[in-house]
């Protein structure tokens, strides 16, 4: 099995939702971190939902649902690792998103 390190950056420019990680397949994905900053001077909010095609539906469920996030403030969204499977998606969705910034740090194991 090997192990790779990488980073998922995202900057969301709409209230519409975007993916910021989908595992591989035949890999897991273990989310370690997500990092989200507000930069601007007032406060917005983040989306952040767990999703993957079932029956050729997307179902997805909410890891955080309309998050506050206060201005020029960084918050660290989890505090556990979270298991990503082969071909789920986390996408992130915010309300007045524009100026967030998105790190997500990854370990994806084949």
């Amino acid at each position: 099995m090997a192990n790779v390190y990488l980073n998922a950056n995202l900057n969301p420019s709409s209230a519409i939702a975007s993916p910021l990680y989908t595992c591989p397949e035949f890999k897991t994905g273990v989310l370690k971190s997500i990092l989200v900053c507000n930069p601007s001077s007032g406060a917005l909010s983040v989306t952040i939902t767990l999703g993957a095609l079932t029956s050729g539906l997307f179902k997805s469920s909410f890891l955080f649902n309309t998050k506050p996030i206060e201005a020029n403030e960084t918050i660290e969204l989890l505090t556990a690792p979270l298991v990503v499977q082969a071909s789920e998606v986390v996408s992130v969705e915010g309300a007045g998103s524009v100026g967030l910034n998105i790190v997500a740090s990854i370990l994806e194991i084949s």
